[in-house]
């Protein structure tokens, strides 16, 4: 029945890597695995554990406390999504955004490329690096008009942005789930990632500014963002991302999970959104058809805007990843990998290049349920910077990379020719730096 479980695992795991190509969205393959591998361990009544982090051992169980455990660590994954998705969206609603362009004063090609690279860098570490690429893209847009500069410059912006998330608690999905996951905490993650990220980001960006698309100005007069203005746009921005900064503070002052810092974020965020829009509509008393009144609402419309099918995709493949570790093959599997390859840097460096082929979600996932360290773990940390920057290196190993692809149309093998050794070279420097800080600094 093992073999059962890994086919089918394998099999959806294949169908969300090769999305694109089936033209199925990724959500749906990993519902299906979910369910049906849950479905067999009922039927089959296998035997399910939870792990003992402390023993380091299998501790047999019953299956609806172990899903009923698993969805409730799920659900605080999901739930946190939920509220900073919201909240960014509600900056967008007030065009906050747009504030950004006053940073970008010069024609400089290698001027903008250091200004679009450390506000991603600094972007993604609040607001996540998906969101940050959507941003920068969008103004990059209205800064440079020739394309073929313009993919040079989002290649960049996916390697900063990318390594930018991987320091920060709620940069990266896969660092915020290990976060949340109590694998690791703020100030450990600062203080082992933070010098890394910076060389996986200086680095590339460095090696491009000698690289001719990177020389000379660019021809076109920068734009004003003449439509984009709003009234509470920079008091929006600055609430906004004070909030979501506010939440690691939150946990560590009370101790609470994550997701109730953010709920709380949420709420103060929404309130000034109701009352800079001057709406007079209840949060919770609005009619959903009345589209009417659902339009004056800057909290209504930004939660008609938050990407729902990947919220599910994240509630498939993490409960698919549960029932894999529940039965005890992913804590058996690290044992053999353990035996194989006994220097752990390389299997967590293995790792980041597996995340630049295939999601970083159920990597990072699956490794959770495979080793047993405790919390702050160098192992730990090793692979949220592994995982989050690994995936910059193929354009698809990434949401920040698959969302440039799509707003910029950049070809994959143009990526794979002029960007691919930079994002490498950034790994590698960082990979080298975080080691080098582990075993002689830290």
């Amino acid at each position: 029945m093992e073999i059962t479980l890994i086919t089918i695992f394998i099999i959806g795991y294949l169908a969300i890597t090769l999305e694109h190509n089936l033209k199925i969205d990724k959500l749906i393959p990993a519902l299906v695995m979910m369910s049906i591998l849950w479905a067999l361990i009922s039927l089959y009544n296998l035997p399910v554990y939870e792990v003992d982090t402390l023993l380091r051992e299998l501790k047999l169980t019953h299956v609806d406390d172990v899903l009923l455990h698993h969805l409730g660590k799920t659900a605080e994954i999901i739930v946190f999504l939920l509220g900073a998705m919201t909240i960014v969206e509600i900056i967008d609603y007030f065009n906050g955004f747009a504030t950004i362009k006053k940073f970008i004063k010069t024609k400089s090609k290698k001027g903008l490329l250091i200004i679009f690279s450390v506000l991603a860098f600094i972007l993604s570490a609040i607001i996540d690096n998906l969101t940050a690429t959507i941003v920068l893209i969008t103004i990059l847009q209205k800064v440079i008009k020739e394309r073929e500069t313009r993919i040079w410059f989002a290649g960049l912006i996916i390697i900063a942005a990318n390594a930018g998330g991987a320091w920060s608690p709620i940069g990266d999905v896969t660092t915020t789930m290990l976060w949340i996951g109590k694998k690791v905490t703020t100030p450990k993650l600062i203080s082992y990632l933070l010098i890394p990220s910076i060389i996986c980001m200086l680095v590339p960006v460095l090696l491009a500014t000698q690289l001719p698309a990177f020389k000379g100005d660019i021809t076109n007069e920068l734009d004003e963002l003449e439509d984009d203005a709003h009234k509470y746009g920079a008091p929006m921005l600055c609430i906004g991302l004070s909030a979501v900064i506010f939440v690691p503070v939150f946990k560590t002052l009370t101790h609470l999970p994550p997701y109730v810092g953010m709920m709380l974020s949420l709420a103060v965020v929404a309130a000034f959104a109701e009352y800079f829009s001057s709406a007079k509509i209840s949060i919770t008393s609005i009619d959903i058809d009345d589209e009417v009144n659902s339009s004056h609402s800057p909290v209504h419309k930004s939660l008609s805007k938050i990407e729902l099918p990947s919220i599910l995709f994240f509630l498939g493949i993490l409960l698919a990843v549960a029932a894999l570790e529940s039965t005890g093959m992913l804590f058996e599997f690290a044992g053999s990998l353990n035996a194989a390859i006994p220097n752990s840097d390389i299997v967590v460096m293995m790792l980041g290049l597996c995340s630049a082929v295939i999601d970083n979600v159920p990597l990072v996932a699956a490794s959770m349920g495979m080793f047993s360290e405790m919390t702050d773990h160098p192992l730990w940390l090793f692979i949220a910077f592994s995982a989050g920057t690994g995936g910059s290196m193929l354009i698809f190993g990434s949401a920040a990379g698959v969302v440039a692809m799509g707003m910029e149309k950049i070809d994959f093998f143009w990526y794979l020719k002029k960007i691919s050794w930079l994002a490498f070279a950034g790994f590698i420097s960082g990979s080298i730096v975080f080691i080098v800080m582990r075993d002689f600094i830290l």
